[in-house]
């Protein structure tokens, strides 16, 4: 994830539709990238062959990269170097994170997310992650709401040195999730669903990012 954490604005951080293909995808996220700064991409893939894996990232990457994104991916920790890929973002499991951390820090990022309690968090930091994030999933089987993730990101914001990430639904929630402490806000479909196209929504969501900065 790039790290320039002085400025007091959050840095932005897309995550993909989760793509059984890429290439019919490629042209929207050119857009999207070029609309406005984006810090890091998250790609999420369909379940498919190790070799269309590695062929969706090197496309994916060829494409973020040059613009100054990095890029992060789900699966196994072997597949980021194998790929060229800048880190590994996966769901919350000891083992996982620990052999995640074990074998791609400090080169690589590696991000945790599917944190349900406050002690998921705690052990995902003490672990060695990169960041944290925060919104994806809440302590019920509903999604959480924003009130939720902001209280979450304010706790471990004021105690934690670790990077958190909030998970905004929408374009509203940038604001409130940015003011609780969020070094960086997450969009995926509030971006990609967006009526007037994803380059005209993460120019919104920059826009509204640095406004609650102020």
């Amino acid at each position: 994830m790039s790290e320039d954490l002085s400025e007091d604005f959050a840095r932005l951080y897309l995550a993909t539709p989760r793509l059984a293909e890429v290439e019919t995808f490629l042209p929207r996220l050119s857009a999207a990238l070029a609309a406005a700064e984006v810090s890091s991409l998250l790609l999420r893939l369909e379940t498919m062959t190790p070799s269309a894996a590695e062929r969706a990232i090197r496309a994916v990457a060829g494409i973020a990269q040059p613009a100054g994104v990095a890029l992060l991916i789900e699966g196994e920790p072997e597949r980021v170097s194998r790929c060229g890929a800048d880190g590994l973002h996966l769901s919350f499991d000891d083992k996982r994170l620990a052999t995640a951390v074990k074998r791609l820090s400090p080169d690589f990022i590696v991000g945790v997310g599917g944190l349900a309690t406050r002690d998921d968090a705690m052990r995902a930091g003490e672990a060695g992650a990169d960041y944290l994030l925060f919104g994806d999933i809440g302590e019920t089987d509903a999604p959480p709401t924003v009130d939720w993730t902001a209280a979450r990101i304010s706790w471990w914001a004021e105690i934690f040195n670790t990077p958190c990430v909030a998970w905004a639904r929408s374009l509203a929630e940038i604001a409130p999730l940015s003011v609780a402490g969020a070094e960086f806000v997450l969009l995926a479909e509030a971006v990609w669903d967006d009526p007037r196209g994803p380059a005209e929504a993460i120019h919104d969501a920059a826009r509204l990012a640095m406004e609650a900065a102020r």
